[in-house]
Protein backbone atom coordinates (compact mmCIF):
# COMPACT_ATOMS: atom_id res chain seq x y z
CA UNK A 1 0.00 0.00 0.00
CA UNK A 2 1.49 3.53 -0.43
CA UNK A 3 2.74 6.17 1.16
CA UNK A 4 2.07 9.06 2.20
CA UNK A 5 5.59 10.48 1.20
CA UNK A 6 4.46 8.73 -2.19
CA UNK A 7 1.32 10.17 -3.34
CA UNK A 8 1.17 13.77 -1.61
CA UNK A 9 2.27 16.85 -3.22
CA UNK A 10 5.44 18.15 -2.11
CA UNK A 11 6.37 22.03 -1.42
CA UNK A 12 3.58 23.62 -0.48
CA UNK A 13 2.98 27.26 0.35
CA UNK A 14 2.12 28.12 3.10
CA UNK A 15 0.62 31.32 4.67
CA UNK A 16 2.18 33.08 7.49
CA UNK A 17 0.05 33.10 10.67
CA UNK A 18 0.83 37.16 10.56
CA UNK A 19 -0.61 37.16 7.28
CA UNK A 20 -4.07 38.49 6.45
CA UNK A 21 -6.95 37.00 5.24
CA UNK A 22 -7.17 38.75 2.04
CA UNK A 23 -3.36 38.12 1.35
CA UNK A 24 -4.05 34.56 1.90
CA UNK A 25 -7.30 34.51 -0.56
CA UNK A 26 -4.79 36.09 -3.27
CA UNK A 27 -2.49 33.36 -2.84
CA UNK A 28 -4.76 30.57 -2.87
CA UNK A 29 -6.22 32.23 -6.00
CA UNK A 30 -2.72 32.05 -7.62
CA UNK A 31 -1.81 28.98 -6.95
CA UNK A 32 -5.48 27.75 -8.06
CA UNK A 33 -5.91 25.91 -4.43
CA UNK A 34 -8.72 25.95 -1.59
CA UNK A 35 -7.01 25.95 1.38
CA UNK A 36 -2.81 26.42 2.50
CA UNK A 37 -1.47 25.38 6.05
CA UNK A 38 -0.93 28.08 8.31
CA UNK A 39 3.15 28.62 9.29
CA UNK A 40 4.50 30.07 12.49
CA UNK A 41 7.43 32.17 12.72
CA UNK A 42 9.39 29.22 13.51
CA UNK A 43 8.20 27.43 10.22
CA UNK A 44 6.14 24.94 12.26
CA UNK A 45 2.74 23.73 11.08
CA UNK A 46 0.13 26.11 12.76
CA UNK A 47 -3.31 25.13 11.27
CA UNK A 48 -4.84 24.99 8.11
CA UNK A 49 -6.82 27.35 6.33
CA UNK A 50 -9.43 27.05 3.68
CA UNK A 51 -11.44 28.79 1.49
CA UNK A 52 -14.59 28.27 3.42
CA UNK A 53 -12.99 29.91 6.48
CA UNK A 54 -12.32 33.16 4.85
CA UNK A 55 -16.15 33.21 3.54
CA UNK A 56 -17.86 31.67 6.66
CA UNK A 57 -15.48 33.19 9.97
CA UNK A 58 -14.71 36.44 8.34
CA UNK A 59 -16.76 37.96 5.46
CA UNK A 60 -19.81 36.14 6.29
CA UNK A 61 -19.46 37.61 9.97
CA UNK A 62 -18.71 41.13 8.64
CA UNK A 63 -15.41 40.97 9.52
CA UNK A 64 -12.54 42.72 7.07
CA UNK A 65 -10.22 39.97 5.67
CA UNK A 66 -7.84 42.73 5.19
CA UNK A 67 -7.31 43.07 8.59
CA UNK A 68 -8.09 39.33 10.04
CA UNK A 69 -4.77 37.41 10.15
CA UNK A 70 -4.17 33.65 9.61
CA UNK A 71 -3.76 32.75 13.20
CA UNK A 72 -6.98 34.68 13.90
CA UNK A 73 -8.70 31.81 12.71
CA UNK A 74 -6.34 29.03 12.88
CA UNK A 75 -7.76 26.18 15.63
CA UNK A 76 -6.17 24.35 17.86
CA UNK A 77 -3.89 21.42 16.96
CA UNK A 78 -3.92 20.53 13.06
CA UNK A 79 -4.51 16.91 12.35
CA UNK A 80 -1.53 15.26 9.89
CA UNK A 81 -0.48 12.33 8.62
CA UNK A 82 3.18 10.76 9.05
CA UNK A 83 5.09 11.13 5.71
CA UNK A 84 5.63 7.26 6.07
CA UNK A 85 1.99 6.34 6.83
CA UNK A 86 -0.06 4.07 4.38
CA UNK A 87 -2.82 4.56 2.66
CA UNK A 88 -4.68 2.95 4.97
CA UNK A 89 -4.32 5.44 7.87
CA UNK A 90 -4.55 8.17 5.62
CA UNK A 91 -8.17 7.11 5.15
CA UNK A 92 -8.90 6.39 8.65
CA UNK A 93 -7.64 9.38 10.01
CA UNK A 94 -9.33 11.68 7.25
CA UNK A 95 -12.68 9.62 7.93
CA UNK A 96 -12.33 10.18 11.46
CA UNK A 97 -11.43 13.89 11.65
CA UNK A 98 -13.89 14.33 8.37
CA UNK A 99 -11.13 16.49 6.45
CA UNK A 100 -10.42 16.03 2.84
CA UNK A 101 -6.38 17.40 3.17
CA UNK A 102 -3.89 16.43 5.38
CA UNK A 103 -0.24 18.06 5.92
CA UNK A 104 2.23 15.56 5.63
CA UNK A 105 5.02 15.28 8.39
CA UNK A 106 8.41 14.25 8.74
CA UNK A 107 10.05 14.57 12.30
CA UNK A 108 8.30 18.03 12.90
CA UNK A 109 8.97 19.22 9.19
CA UNK A 110 6.36 19.88 7.23
CA UNK A 111 7.28 17.58 3.94
CA UNK A 112 3.78 17.83 1.86
CA UNK A 113 -0.06 17.82 1.58
CA UNK A 114 -1.73 14.36 0.91
CA UNK A 115 -5.75 15.03 -0.43
CA UNK A 116 -8.42 13.06 -0.91
CA UNK A 117 -7.74 13.03 -5.09
CA UNK A 118 -4.29 11.83 -4.36
CA UNK A 119 -5.47 8.79 -2.18
CA UNK A 120 -8.25 7.91 -4.98
CA UNK A 121 -5.30 7.58 -7.64
CA UNK A 122 -3.81 5.10 -5.57
CA UNK A 123 -6.37 2.83 -4.26
CA UNK A 124 -9.82 0.92 -6.01
CA UNK A 125 -12.47 2.97 -5.93
CA UNK A 126 -14.26 1.42 -2.46
CA UNK A 127 -12.12 2.47 0.55
CA UNK A 128 -12.31 6.17 -1.07
CA UNK A 129 -16.17 5.59 -1.80
CA UNK A 130 -16.38 4.44 2.27
CA UNK A 131 -14.42 7.62 3.59
CA UNK A 132 -16.41 9.94 1.36
CA UNK A 133 -19.48 8.52 3.26
CA UNK A 134 -17.16 8.91 6.29
CA UNK A 135 -16.54 13.02 5.68
CA UNK A 136 -19.81 13.72 4.18
CA UNK A 137 -21.96 12.51 7.35
CA UNK A 138 -22.56 15.47 10.13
Amino acid sequence: MPTAREIMTPDVTCVSERETLADAAHKMADLGVGSLPICGQDNQLKGMLTDRDIVIKTIAADKDPAQVTAADVAQGKPVTIGADDDAAEILRTMGQYQVRRLPVIDGHQMVGIVALADVARALPDRPVGDLMDAISTP
